[in-house]
């Protein structure tokens, strides 16, 4: 097995040739060493074992719940799952149908639709390196994938899935296949009943948790001191991005560019501490910073899509977002000109992963 340097190692020092990277990791690593107090604790065996051979050597292992141990049958059958349409009440709509893997699993809506056709208040939120985020949602307060997936599934004010009521109609529509027992019995080994919600929302989660992306031309230029994919405006927009006027790392930080993470042998300062309220709704209201990783393809932005450009964020940001009472102090504004707009704009298309946008282990495994 490959060996990997464990996280406190991970958040002080990295090999790189440029100067330029010299600040991002810099930046990076105190933003991550600032969230985590590093455990001694080992990483779980299982866990390392199953990722050396899906991460490169400078990204951490996710952490894996001790009562959901991952494996490949387990991720398979999730895969099925997040895409099957009979996992809806009315047997129309799939995970999938929200999380579509060429927009890093958003929908391309300012207002996420449900399987019934209602219009929902927030936008999809991307599911790249889900598995390290410190809690799910734009502001559910929920605190591990299992408990996220369950939310989709149960909820009715709007109706997502369309799960709740017919839970019995669902899990029979599972239960009656044999081949998709045999899929279940392979994910859950000894298990007299294994087609049940609990084993649905555990492989879910375990296929959420294999959704890594990590090639973009920023990881290439900083961990393989390949620059070819980072234009010099893109090079300025890092500096500006990590720069203490702009302030934008302090909220987007760490390996995924967004609020807290979580990975094998660390714990969580106060994840409650990192929502925060960016000026966008009328009235105060406090949202988890999400992930940058891929964001050119994740249009529209901010929780309610009410942003249409990457560039229309940062001006959003640079006014210092509506005035009033409740808005984060982190949000104060900032000088911009228009071409540094556009260095930083550069610098966020930069983290689109074309490997993870088109990886067939990611794909729908009923479309042949």
């Amino acid at each position: 097995m490959r060996s990997r340097s464990p996280p406190s190692t991970w958040c002080i020092t990295h090999p790189t040739g440029s100067s330029a990277l010299k600040i991002w990791l810099a930046a990076a690593g105190l933003f991550l060493c600032s969230l985590a107090a590093i455990s001694v604790t080992a990483q779980e065996p299982t866990a390392s074992e199953y990722f050396s051979s899906r991460l490169p050597p400078w990204f951490p292992v996710p952490k894996i719940p001790v009562d959901n141990p991952i494996s490949d049958a387990k991720v398979e059958l999730g895969r099925r799952l997040f895409y099957d349409e009979r996992l809806s009440g009315n047997g129309t709509y799939s995970c999938g149908s929200c999380h579509q893997q060429a927009l890093a699993f958003t929908d391309g809506l300012a207002h996420a639709i449900g399987s019934t056709g209602e219009s929902h208040a927030r936008s999809t939120m991307s599911l790249a390196n889900v598995a390290y985020n410190a809690s799910f949602g734009w502001n559910d307060r929920r605190w591990s994938l299992e408990a996220q997936i369950e939310v989709p599934m149960q909820n009715q004010q709007p109706i997502e899935m369309g799960f709740k009521g017919r839970e019995t109609e669902v899990l029979a529509r599972f239960a009656t296949s044999s081949r998709d027992v045999e899929r279940f019995r392979a994910a859950f080994p000894g298990e007299e009943s294994p087609v049940s919600l609990p084993n649905m929302v555990k492989a879910i989660a375990s296929f959420e948790r294999v959704l890594v992306s990590t090639d973009s031309p920023f990881d290439r230029y900083l961990f393989a001191d390949d620059g070819r994919g980072m234009s010099p405006a893109a090079r300025r927009g890092v500096t500006l991005f990590f720069s203490d006027r702009l302030r934008c790392s302090e909220c987007h930080g760490s390996i995924n560019f967004s609020g807290p993470t979580l990975f094998a042998g660390t714990m969580p300062s106060d994840p409650d501490a990192f929502f925060h309220d960016t000026g966008v709704a009328t009235h105060p209201a406090q949202f988890r910073a999400p992930t940058l990783r891929n964001i050119a393809v994740t249009a529209p932005y901010m929780h309610d899509g009410s942003i249409t450009t990457l560039s229309g964020v940062v001006e959003h940001y640079a006014r210092g977002g509506r005035t009033r009472e409740g808005r984060s102090d982190r949000v104060a504004g900032f000088a911009i000109s228009p071409s540094q707009i556009e260095d930083l704009v550069a610098f966020l298309q930069s983290l689109t992963d074309e490997t993870f946008l088109t990886n067939p282990a990611f794909s729908n495994p009923h479309i042949k």
